[in-house]
């Protein structure tokens, strides 16, 4: 299913954690908090401003992203769990 946000709106697919801690003990799923960092997949045109002019998104598809514990509304797409955020409660793109 193909999905376009509206606006400042971009859709984000979660990122896995990591199973294993750095010491080397593994973290059961009872544990596990859902993961605050995903891949966008999908960016809105952008807000308008006074005049009517699109003002573009920094963040576009492909981008890794940080964002709050509680941020966005969840949504199903395909079976897959993602996100529906406004691109101010993205807090970092991560840099490779």
């Amino acid at each position: 299913m193909k999905i376009r946000p509206l606006h400042d709106r971009i859709v984000v697919k979660r990122v896995a954690e990591e199973e294993k801690t750095k010491g080397g003990l593994y973290i059961p799923d009872t544990a596990k908090e859902k993961p605050a960092r995903g891949v966008v997949v999908a960016v809105g045109e952008g807000k308008r401003d006074k005049d009517g002019k699109r003002i573009p998104l920094d963040v576009k598809a492909g981008d890794e992203v940080l964002f709050g514990k509680y941020a966005g509304t969840e949504l199903k797409l395909d079976g897959e769990e993602h996100l529906v955020l406004r691109e101010d409660e993205v807090l970092a793109v991560i840099e490779k």
